[in-house]
């Protein structure tokens, strides 16, 4: 159940009322002049597990920005090969060196640390991209219908149902190849073209599929809230009903988008490195994590930092977001005390 900025307010306001007259002045003291949203950042600040999954959601995002610069410090690059380390099977002849920190990857011999720092840049850019997409159509559409009701309502319900209704994986790995055919095939186009196809294709499947259930909370709380004296007070005035909506609705619903969208990055994130991992994202030569650790799984005996340092990274940085997506909907809500 998701609560509004408004209703924390009220909330915290019933709670302070009741408290004894010694800690109610205590109270007061530390929450008077703030805003909900303020309220929930403090008490989120105080949250230790909170600050450490912010602490490693910092470090793979700086990891991802400053990957040429990681790579340049082993002086390596992710796309050169070097067949000279490789035996005449394919196999590398060295292990992790102070040229390869982490090795050279089996049957191409590219370097393993320089793909793996640049590997983390589509996956956080995709599944911010994708949430950020999600998020906006979502509050706007659930906005418009919650609001309007009427036809407008039904229609818009019975879309988010039938979006709800597919099966994300099947229509994601039919899709994401058939948006990729519009541009002409493979044979033809760069292999920077297909990598930005492939990732704008990635990004709408994503958002496609997901921006219902955003559109469907939202909606709920607009219907109960349009209700309220605020709401009523503003259109007896004659406000125009779009500052209705994004003046006076949309700030009550600032900790259900925080919320989430802090849950859908690591959700995207995972569900893109399935994808690649499937053979219907991402493609070579682009450094991904799905991408390597498919590709790691025929080579897991020889070479297991192969398979182990995109897996564990995958792992830490979805459950760092989960996390603290969870311990922002816990500080949003009135009803935990953490």
């Amino acid at each position: 159940m998701s609560f509004s900025p408004q209703q924390v307010a009220e909330t915290v306001s019933e709670v302070t009322a009741a408290e004894p007259t010694g800690r109610r002045g205590k109270k007061d003291k530390g929450t008077a002049g703030k805003s909900p949203v303020q309220i929930a950042m403090a008490r989120l600040r105080k949250d230790k597990i909170a600050m450490i999954c912010l602490g490693i959601i910092v470090f793979f995002v700086l990891v991802a920005i400053f990957a040429p610069l990681l790579a340049a410090l082993e002086g390596q690059d992710p796309s050169t090969p070097h067949p000279e380390l490789l035996d005449q099977d394919g196999f590398p002849m060295i292990g992790q060196t102070a040229e390869h920190w982490l090795g050279i990857e089996p049957s191409l011999g590219r370097d393993l640390f320089a793909r793996f720092v640049y590997g983390a840049r589509p996956s956080i850019v995709i599944g911010t991209f994708a949430a950020i997409a999600t998020t906006v159509i979502g509050v706007t559409v659930g906005l418009v219908a919650g609001y309007f009701g009427g036809w407008i309502d039904n229609v818009v319900s019975w879309i988010i149902d039938f979006i709800l209704s597919l099966p994300f994986l099947l229509f994601a790995i039919a899709l994401v190849p058939i948006i990729t055919s519009w541009f002409g095939s493979p044979l033809e186009i760069s292999d920077d073209t297909v990598t930005k196809v492939r990732f704008g294709s990635l990004v709408f499947v994503l958002t496609f599929f997901f921006w219902a259930g955003l559109a469907r909370l939202v909606r709920g709380e607009v219907i109960s809230m349009r209700e309220k004296e605020f709401v009523q007070a503003a259109r007896a005035l004659g406000v125009p009903t779009r500052r209705v909506l994004f003046k006076e609705m949309l700030p009550n619903l600032v900790g259900l988008i925080i919320v989430s969208l802090t849950l859908a990055i690591p959700a995207f994130i995972s569900a893109e490195a399935g994808l690649s991992f499937l053979g219907v994202g991402l493609k070579e030569p682009t450094a991904s994590w799905g991408l390597t650790i498919a590709a790691a799984t025929n080579y897991y005996e020889v070479q297991p930092l192969y398979l182990w340092v995109p897996v564990l990274a995958v792992s830490l940085l979805v459950l760092a977001l989960s996390l603290l997506g969870d311990a922002i909907a816990d500080a949003f809500n009135p009803n935990t005390r953490r």
